[in-house]
């Protein structure tokens, strides 16, 4: 399956199900939900979650279900997206405790100056166009916000299939492409960014199982 502009929104946090596996869901029955509620809020919660305004190109959110308890994970570039989240899963019917869990990233200038040339390389080439429908050139277009605080203050609005973690000049990238040969791009252009120490591709392939991670 391609990704289009209308599911790419929904596949940036819709890794997060594959955590429900038949025996999760049996567990949940046990413990409180039901199978068919289990489900019912897991896309209640993936809503809530991709609602947020303040999700961003530079977070990445998932989460899990055990018994009535949501347990938020993922990357915040800013401590409200982690409040806000956790505020988000807590308003679905039904969950009983949210288990908050997600990594707040450091507030780091360095680390900024990385999110915009990593952004740049990846939505700039032509291969990795399809994946945003928001300009990629950040550098020359800054906003009094971007100027105040940095990217993270005024991230690219729109949607983005892959994600963009930076921590301490540490590259994550998160999301979904349709191919092998389109994550193997996006993995070279972060890690030819100047000034990156690192990157962990975890970019998920459409159509093909997720990767179990955090």
């Amino acid at each position: 399956m391609r990704l289009t502009r209308s599911t790419t929104a929904l596949f940036a946090l819709a890794v997060a199900l594959s955590t429900f596996t038949h025996a999760q869901n049996t567990e949940a029955a046990r413990s409180g939900f039901s199978e068919e509620d289990t489900l019912r809020v897991a896309k209640a919660v993936q809503h809530k979650l991709l609602s947020l305004t303040n999700y961003s190109v530079f977070d990445y959110l998932s989460f899990g279900i055990k018994g009535t308890t949501i347990t938020l994970y993922g990357y915040a570039s800013r401590p409200t997206l982690k409040s806000d989240a956790e505020r988000a899963a807590k308003e679905v019917s039904g969950v009983t405790a949210v288990n908050n869990q997600i990594e707040v990233l450091p507030n780091s200038p360095n680390d900024d100056r990385i999110r915009v040339a990593v952004y740049n390389r990846i939505y700039g080439n032509a291969a990795l166009r399809k994946y945003t429908g928001s300009p990629f050139a950040l550098g020359g277009n800054n906003t009094l916000a971007r100027a105040a605080g940095g990217i993270t203050q005024d991230p690219p609005l729109g949607y983005h299939a892959i994600h963009i973690i930076v921590k301490n000049g540490n590259v994550i990238l998160r999301g979904v492409v349709n191919n092998e040969s389109d994550s193997t791009i996006a993995h070279m252009q972060a890690n030819l960014t100047p000034g990156v120490f690192s990157v962990d591709n975890e970019l998920a392939i459409a159509g093909e199982p997720a990767k179990q991670k955090e």
